[in-house]
């Protein structure tokens, strides 16, 4: 059977590395059938899933092994770091496409060109154009592909009932309305936890794209765009400080993501600024889907904001084959089905059907459909250190500490000494 295993905090630099190898052991599992998996800490239907899907695979190769090991979000990133350009790391690994993050380990040469690997399994043929344009990004084949996301909001429908909004916001400027019908009616509009910066960020990224448009967006976010020279930025950091002392639920600064969903979760919050994996989330914690709305933010661009995430094979390990292997059975539609709608609302194998147990994962699907392209979060656009003096000037302004009208400047400043 393999073992699941929680890590703890892993501390910093070379002696994070030697505590990690001693965990794994070098480029992975220390037998030639164990592989060893580094994911996220996972909810508990992906959890559920996960588990299956490992355990389908160990019954039909009879002698191998997979160890998983889970860690938080950040101490997901934080191991990886640590361990790239080393034989301390697992066999396998999940992460997100962005170049802040899985393009970050292909620089550094941690993640396998598995061009051999997509001629072997026919992989190209497998998997939707969308899901395949985070793998072909860096050149050569550098992941699989495991999930698709949106982001949108999900709302509660009792509650917008409750404040007089009888239809959902289309429109940016409806969408401020419906925050303050709830805000006026005693509703908590919309929860944030702003301990951990990216869920925070998803507002500023979408308010980035709304007051500025797609084209000046993808410049700031991807090209040479100026930071500093853009009206449309300073009105973004002026709606998102709105936004904070306005309508998020008070004490955000204060909590992580996981305490502010409960809100959600508990019908305190009218809104929620998650992606298609919280359609298992909201299920798991007691809420009937069938009262949650979705709607894509109202950008006026029609680009739906999302992000790809793939399982990397470690150039380092030494059973590229036996990993390939697992990962082909994982992503084939016996896998897929194993798995259903545990991470997302539709699967990457175009020849799995969407699951429709779930009625918010029908939702997606036409959410899909109808987008004009998309825009990725900032944290997968941005280098490490851009993004930590994003989330520094997006929390300083929620504070005060910075003037919306001076937010641009300064992330530029920072941009150009780098």
């Amino acid at each position: 059977m393999h073992t699941k295993r929680i890590l703890g905090a892993v501390g910093l630099a070379a002696t994070a590395v030697t505590v990690l190898a001693g965990c794994s052991g070098a480029g992975g599992g220390s037998d030639s059938d164990e592989l060893v998996i580094w994911m996220p800490t996972q909810e508990d239907t992906q959890g559920t899933a996960i588990n299956a899907l490992i355990d389908e695979f160990e019954k039909q190769n009879d002698g191998v092994t997979i160890k998983l090991e889970q860690r938080s979000v950040d101490e997901h990133k934080t191991a990886l770091r640590q361990v790239a350009g080393t034989d301390a790391g697992p066999d396998i690994y999940w992460y997100w496409e962005g170049s802040g993050l899985g393009g970050e380990l292909v620089d550094a040469g941690m993640s396998l060109d598995l061009t051999d690997y997509y001629d072997e399994y026919g992989w190209e043929d497998r998997f939707t154009a969308a899901s395949m344009s985070g793998i072909t990004q860096y050149g050569g084949f550098n992941g699989v592909p495991w999930s698709q996301q949106g982001e949108g909001i999900y709302y509660n429908k009792k509650l917008f009932d409750q404040a007089g909004i009888t239809t959902p916001p289309t429109t940016y400027d409806e969408l401020a309305e419906a925050a303050q019908k709830l805000k006026d009616a005693g509703i908590t509009p919309i929860e944030f936890g702003g301990t951990v910066n990216w869920d925070v960020m998803r507002l500023l990224d979408s308010l980035i794209e709304t007051e500025c448009g797609a084209d000046v967006a993808d410049e700031l976010n991807m090209g040479d765009g100026d930071w500093g020279a853009e009206e449309c930025v300073t009105a973004a950091f002026s709606e998102l400080k709105k936004w904070g002392d306005e309508y998020f639920n008070e004490g955000y600064l204060g909590i992580n993501n996981d305490d502010a969903a409960q809100l959600f979760f508990s019908g305190e919050a009218a809104m929620s600024l998650e992606g298609t994996w919280y359609n298992a989330q909201v299920v798991d914690n007691g809420m009937n889907p069938d009262d949650i709305g979705i709607v894509v933010f109202p950008t006026g661009t029609g680009r739906l904001y999302g992000f790809g995430e793939a399982f990397y094979i470690n150039a380092a390990s030494g059973k590229a084959d036996l990993a390939a292997q697992f990962l082909d059975f994982g992503t084939s539609t016996e896998g897929q089905e194993i798995v259903g709608s545990a991470w997302a609302a539709l699967s990457v194998n175009k020849d799995v059907a969407v699951d429709d147990s779930n009625p918010l994962n029908g939702i997606w699907a036409d959410l899909f459909g109808q987008a004009d392209g998309g825009y990725t979060n900032n944290d997968q656009n941005f280098s490490t250190a851009e993004t930590t003096e994003y989330w520094r000037i997006q929390n300083s302004v929620l504070t005060g500490a910075i003037d919306p009208a001076d937010a641009g400047a300064e992330f530029q400043r920072f941009r150009d000494s780098q």
